[in-house]
């Protein structure tokens, strides 16, 4: 007989017992192009369809936080609500069965019969860059203001032992009037945006309405005007810091940069983890896997950051804060070529973890 994966445990003295999400469901199509040239306006090109599964990004942040802390749709554990909307199709329907069985409770998952579901098509040439077409019409955009109200009452019950995440995907205006009624209900706000909205966020004030944003490199270079450095990257973050202190003066930050590791800042303190050396197969969704983890790590009550003169290294080290513990997550999921990593649990992010020499806090209960 199976067993079921374990899971973090937590209880009624948890920081947190639900998190509400609103951001992109849907799914998405990878096609590797034959020949190097950019593809013209005219032009009919052969190109090999991948196997790889695409997700939205609310998709893939919750899920990876349901797995790990062992979520049920009736709140029973930790009580995950996505918020959103998808087509009357068959990817509406697969994605919506997919968080069921993840233990997400779907009942504010909305099916429009006259939208599609969120599709991305991506391309990639042989050198490895390439570009995507995402629907613009998709159900996803449809989600409103009147929606974000509807749910108001999930964020209200449990109050400031509420996550409210708002991801990218859905209209930047439904988002803050989320963030806005989180910020009423005095939950705990965190965030991403895309560097195409960045700039539009702050100026409208949302950053200011966040506890926690995660950006990567490109993200926090259009935000602050400047390229990332990875050579010489003190300056930059000092300027990451500063533009989003100013906004909000207790904000965290989580800064992803690839190759080049992982930044998180709190309180005037920065922690830094450089990249583990896993062979990549993608790092597509990495990102969100790291917001995952430390959403993750925070329920299950381990501190944000740890601030302190240990060694920076990529292993050999007890995994204590739940920045390290999204850092691990993220090395994971990126030895799948899938935007979620088909097998991710505890059991196997624990086994990776000690392959590379890295073990979880006693501290924290499993």
């Amino acid at each position: 007989m199976r067993m079921s994966p374990r899971t973090l445990q937590i209880n009624r003295l948890s920081p947190y017992q639900r998190l509400v999400g609103v951001g992109g469901i849907g799914t998405g199509l990878f096609f590797a192009l034959e020949g190097q040239h950019t593809l013209g306006r005219n032009e009919s090109r052969p190109g090999r369809l991948l196997n790889i599964r695409d997700y939205g990004k609310l998709h893939i942040i919750i899920h990876y936080i349901a797995v790990l802390l062992g979520a049920k749709p009736d709140g029973s554990t930790f009580h995950i609500v996505p918020v959103g909307k998808v087509g009357e199709d068959d990817a509406g329907s697969r994605m919506i069965k997919e968080m069921a069985a993840a233990g997400m409770d779907v009942q504010y998952v909305e099916s429009l019969p006259e939208r599609p579901t969120q599709l991305s098509v991506c391309f990639q040439y042989p050198d490895g860059a390439g570009g995507n077409i995402t629907t613009s019409d998709s159900a996803a955009s449809a989600l409103t203001s009147n929606d974000i109200d509807r749910c108001a009452g999930l964020l209200a019950a449990e109050s400031f032992r509420c996550i409210a995440l708002a991801a990218p995907e859905v209209p930047l205006e439904t988002r803050d009037r989320f963030l806005r009624l989180a910020t009423d209900h005095r939950a705990f706000r965190a965030g991403s945006f895309t560097s195409g909205e960045i700039v539009t966020a702050k100026e409208q004030g949302m950053l200011s309405r966040l506890d926690l944003l995660a950006m990567n490199q490109d993200e926090a270079g259009t935000l602050v005007k400047e390229p990332f450095d990875p050579t010489s990257p003190d300056l930059f973050l000092q300027r990451c810091a500063d533009l989003l202190c100013a906004c909000q003066p207790h904000i965290q930050l989580i800064l992803s940069a690839g190759k080049h590791g992982a930044f998180a800042y709190a309180e005037g303190g920065w922690d830094y983890r450089p990249a583990l050396d896993v062979p990549v197969r993608s790092t597509a969704g990495a990102g969100d896997a790291l917001l995952a983890g430390v959403l993750t790590g925070l329920v299950a009550g381990m501190p944000f950051i740890r601030v302190d003169s240990s060694p920076k290294s990529a292993s050999g080290r007890l995994v204590e804060s739940a920045f390290e513990l999204g850092v691990l997550l993220a090395a994971y999921t990126v030895t799948s070529p899938h935007t979620i990593h088909p097998d991710a649990n505890l059991d196997t992010l624990l086994a990776f973890g000690h392959a590379h020499n890295m073990t979880l806090s006693g501290l924290v209960r499993i």
